[in-house]
């Protein structure tokens, strides 16, 4: 992938995130609609089309700690640690719960 076409997803990717971090405040599906992002990488409710790690049901506190990581630069990341600044603890702690309720499962080809 080229330079060009990386910073381009990359802004999409923050961009689709900004909206739905506004969106999603004071929402009773706020876990859902910030997951909602986290598609594009990570496939629909964290079931990964290939590639990148699965998020469904994986443990609350872990994906809490592995947002914080990227964050923090714990975590190496090609842009993990940007989309991950763009979110409150608060708002781990409704991605980690949302993804923990979700059922694990494995890709179809």
């Amino acid at each position: 992938m080229n330079k060009g076409r990386t910073l381009g997803l990359a802004a999409s990717v923050l961009l689709a995130c900004a909206s739905l971090v506004a969106h999603a405040q004071g929402n009773d599906t706020a876990g859902r609609d910030l997951a909602a992002a986290c598609a594009i990488c990570h496939g629909t409710n964290g079931v990964n089309a290939g590639g990148l790690p699965h998020l469904a049901g994986q443990p609350k506190d872990y994906i809490v700690q592995q947002l914080k990581d990227f964050r923090d630069g714990k975590r190496p990341a090609t842009i993990m640690h940007q989309i991950a600044k763009g979110y409150s603890d608060e708002q781990y702690e409704l991605l980690g719960a949302y993804f923990a309720s979700q059922t694990p499962g494995r890709r179809t080809k």
